[in-house]
């Protein structure tokens, strides 16, 4: 598995994203107006939802961004 990282514009409301491809690699985006800092944040991020597995698991998005606060997925 490899992960593949790009700086592109998103709408301001778009941090970033992350989509598997069939490969089995990770395509990493990530907003290029942020700032350097929220652009390292963002990318730590994205390399949870991958460490994380939380691209195979069955819950609601909101649920996996926000499971810190809100506990795990099961």
């Amino acid at each position: 598995m490899d992960s593949f990282v790009r700086l592109i514009k998103l709408p301001l409301s778009v941090k970033g994203v992350t989509i598997p491809d069939k490969d089995g690699n990770y395509n990493i985006f990530i907003n290029k107006n942020l700032s350097y800092e929220i652009q390292v944040d963002t990318y730590i991020h994205e390399i949870n939802h991958i460490e994380n597995t939380d691209f195979y698991k069955n819950c609601p998005v909101q649920v996996l961004e926000n499971k810190a606060k809100y506990g795990i997925c099961k």
